[in-house]
């Protein structure tokens, strides 16, 4: 019998058996192989550092977005529009008909509103008073 471990540190090599077993089984099941991570990225021109951006993937014509991060001194320029903008298009390129992500209700709810995502739930979480909040957008609307 296998033994079954518990832990916090999840090693490479634990997501590729774990992401291909599942893809082996869905593609079993629909014919479909379409997982595929996505980011766009904000750098430094000069240094070429990584400063932040969007990471994510698109799946059964469904657009994932994880995480977004935008430095504070870049916020309320246009640029977390902007990125959002190509994450969103390239969902489009790749088929996907809807997005989704979760954002905490102290983040960035009202910034994805404004870009035409939709709160469909939120749960309650920690700091007391603080919600998980799920939005979707219909990618095929705003085509």
């Amino acid at each position: 019998m296998p033994d079954i471990v518990l832990t916090d540190v999840i090693a490479s090599s634990t997501v590729s058996v774990i992401e291909r077993g599942l893809g082996n089984f869905y593609h079993s099941i629909t014919g479909i192989k379409d997982n595929l991570p996505l980011a766009v990225i904000l750098k430094d021109p000069e240094s070429q550092r990584v400063l932040g951006g969007a990471m994510g993937r698109s799946s059964f014509g469904l657009l994932f977005l994880d995480g977004f991060f935008l430095p504070e001194e870049f916020r309320g320029s246009g640029l977390g529009t902007k990125i959002l903008k190509r994450f969103e298009d390239e969902g489009r390129r790749r088929s996907c008909r809807s997005a989704f992500l979760y954002t905490l209700s102290f983040q960035a709810p009202d910034f994805y509103a404004r870009n035409g995502w939709k709160a469909f739930g939120r749960i309650p979480c920690d700091p007391p008073g603080t919600f998980r909040i799920f939005m979707s957008k219909n990618l095929e609307a705003f085509s």
